[in-house]
């Protein structure tokens, strides 16, 4: 069983930044590839961006590439998804998942589809301004 708390959403304006952080609880961090997904009301989740267990694969949304970065800390049992140059549009409740991919790398397709993903979190709300 693996627990995810997210933080660090909140209201910011147009062009601003956001650091999110996902901490997981459990002993087995190393063996899931982590993923960040968001959604508004009335609209499936969608991908955001994924990292492997080892950080050697990294994916992201065709909307978020070069403003978004993910990555992780296996000491802190965290992965981070630092927001730059956000955008009204980008306004969403923000989820972190966990696929159990151990000690493999994750296609762009399963990094993407949701079914992958084991474990989500509660989210966290970001809200940008114009």
């Amino acid at each position: 069983q693996v627990q995810l708390v997210e933080s660090g959403g909140g209201l910011v304006q147009a062009g601003g930044s956001l650091r999110l952080s996902c901490t997981a609880s459990g002993r087995t961090f190393n063996s899931y590839a982590m993923g960040w997904f968001r959604q508004v009301p009335g609209k499936e989740r969608e991908f955001v961006a994924a990292m492997s267990w080892n950080g050697r694969d990294t994916y992201y949304a065709d909307f978020v590439k070069g403003r978004f970065t993910i990555s992780r800390d296996h000491a802190k049992n965290t992965v981070y998804l630092q927001m730059n140059s956000l955008k009204p549009e980008d306004t969403a409740v923000y989820l972190c998942a966990a696929a159990f991919f151990p000690f493999a790398s994750i296609t762009p397709a399963q990094a993407m589809d949701v079914q992958s993903y084991s474990y989500w979190g509660q989210g966290t709300q970001v809200t940008v301004s114009s």
